[in-house]
């Protein structure tokens, strides 16, 4: 069976805690919603490329590159998914998977590092949050918060205070404003006054790159 490709690159890593390295990047295609701020729609709306795991895994290892992403779309609703990261992990590489956060990822290997995208509500996608997600995260796993305004701030710290704060817990926490839309100076604001645990997280690839481009 094959796995429906979008694309794969080589770039700055531009997001997580691995922001600034190189990594090479596979991005699947298709995604189960449709985020207002979404910059990858063409995941969704291109012709894809079926690709087995093996050949995904010789064409990211071209690149020569110890930290690979899997991302999207939605990588999760691809069923080879998994077994696509355990490859890469089999190869020595560093495994990161970015996920929507609506499915459940416990069905990735627990060596590679999930990076989970909890939807605020300006994305018009809140509520296919899978909050169950939180209690699965492995110590190393990570949780982005994309934020459009005030009021997606306010729900992300309302959640990392309710009753799932102890799953936020010395992890990697990201806050991440919507390009375009909400000032990175206003988020950095809003949390220093609070004094957040999370981290600002600033897309470096559109600061680096054209952020209109594809393949950076």
């Amino acid at each position: 069976m094959a796995l429906l490709v979008c694309e794969i690159f080589y770039s700055i890593q531009g997001e997580s805690s691995f922001a600034g390295r190189p990594c090479a990047f596979v991005r699947l295609a298709g995604c189960n919603l449709s985020c207002s701020w979404c910059d990858t729609t063409y995941a969704t709306k291109e012709t894809a490329f079926p690709m087995s795991v093996d050949q995904i895994v010789e064409a990211a290892e071209k690149f020569d590159c110890p930290l690979v992403e899997i991302t999207g779309g939605e990588p999760l609703l691809q069923e080879q998914t998994p077994l696509l990261a355990q490859a890469l992990l089999g190869r020595g590489k560093t495994v990161l998977v970015e996920t929507n956060g609506s499915l459940d990822i416990s069905v990735l290997p627990a060596d590679c590092i999930k990076i989970v995208d909890m939807k605020c509500p300006d994305s018009g996608q809140e509520g296919h949050n899978c909050y169950e997600n939180l209690k699965r995260l492995a110590p190393l796993d990570e949780v982005k918060f994309v934020m459009a305004s005030r009021r997606d701030y306010e729900f992300a710290k309302a959640l990392m205070q309710g009753p799932f704060e102890e799953f936020f817990q010395n992890r990697a926490v990201h806050f991440s404003p919507v390009w375009g839309r909400l000032k990175p100076g206003d988020l950095a604001a809003w949390m220093l006054l609070d004094k957040s645990t999370a981290r600002l997280g600033l897309q470096l690839h559109k600061i680096i790159f054209d952020p209109n481009a594809r393949g950076v």
